[in-house]
């Protein structure tokens, strides 16, 4: 635990898994009440691996092991990584229009990521990088199968069910740091920052992601996370934090035009039939 004012990765990670749990929970007892078919239960718990467990555990271990500028060139790959999945398990088209708009909106993601920072992949950070790239793996796939449990049910079910058979996935790893974890010496900023991750990360963020996955493709769900270093940017330059640049401009524009030739459709062309 180092100095006792740091979380470890696997004792956050179990702790987003309680949260997620309880929360989830709460809101399909008020809200949903909604059963599931015991034949989904085997999908369900293939998503609670991928999209809970793997996807939490190897990013956060990997972010100690790595920098945070290669942390986020990976995760950049989504994309790419959910079109491929989709064309294999949904038989989705991989278009001119979406690969166009996918690599686009990368390069754009690419470069405001890289602008002013040092990028290096090397052996020493090599693991942490392979943890990361594992996280996106398990992710893309967790959106391509995830999309067929959220057209059967409500998110908050779908969620809820994944949140109980991750807190089981986790338990093993992150429940021993969990208890050997010395609350009492952590600051002020720390339980502050703990707070943003379970509340802002897990519950909110689940909970439209996988809303966003019920009524649009994988495909469209991914592209959208090259939105996140823009909105963090433009929060920047109103803090007076950065200032504006035409490579940072360039960039905001690489990323528009690819998710928009991800996400809008052409007139006259047909949906692609969702596998039920």
């Amino acid at each position: 635990m180092g100095d006792g004012q740091t979380v470890s990765p696997l004792a956050l990670v179990m702790l987003r898994g309680f949260t997620g749990l309880i929360l989830f929970w709460l809101f399909h007892f008020l809200f949903v009440r909604e059963r599931i078919e015991r034949k989904d239960i085997g999908l369900l718990m293939l998503a609670a691996l991928l999209g809970i467990a793997l996807n939490q555990m190897f990013f956060l271990m990997g972010l100690q092991l790595t920098t945070p500028i290669n942390a986020s060139l990976i995760q950049t790959s989504n994309p790419i990584m959910v079109l491929v999945a989709s064309s294999i398990l949904l038989g989705e088209a991989i278009t001119k229009r979406k690969l166009t708009g996918i690599l686009i909106g990368a390069a754009g993601a690419i470069l405001l990521i890289s602008y002013g920072q040092k990028v290096s992949f090397n052996l020493e950070g090599l693991k942490g990088d392979l943890m990361v790239l594992t996280n996106a793996i398990s992710f893309s796939i967790f959106l391509v199968i995830g999309r067929k449990l959220m057209l059967k049910y409500n998110p908050i079910t779908v969620t809820s069910w994944m949140f109980t058979f991750g807190v089981f996935y986790i338990m093993p790893f992150g429940l021993p740091p969990l208890l050997e974890t010395q609350w009492h010496t952590l600051s002020q900023g720390t339980w502050l920052g703990i707070a943003y991750v379970l509340i802002a990360t897990t519950f909110i963020t689940y909970l439209f992601n996988n809303f966003a996955l019920k009524h649009v493709s994988p495909s469209i769900v991914s592209t959208y996370m090259y939105l996140q270093p823009l909105i963090a940017s433009i929060l920047s330059l109103f803090l007076g934090m950065e200032k504006l640049t035409p490579t940072k401009l360039l960039a905001g524009v690489f990323i528009f035009i690819g998710v928009y030739l991800v996400s809008s459709k052409i007139k006259g062309t047909a949906n692609i039939k969702d596998i039920s």
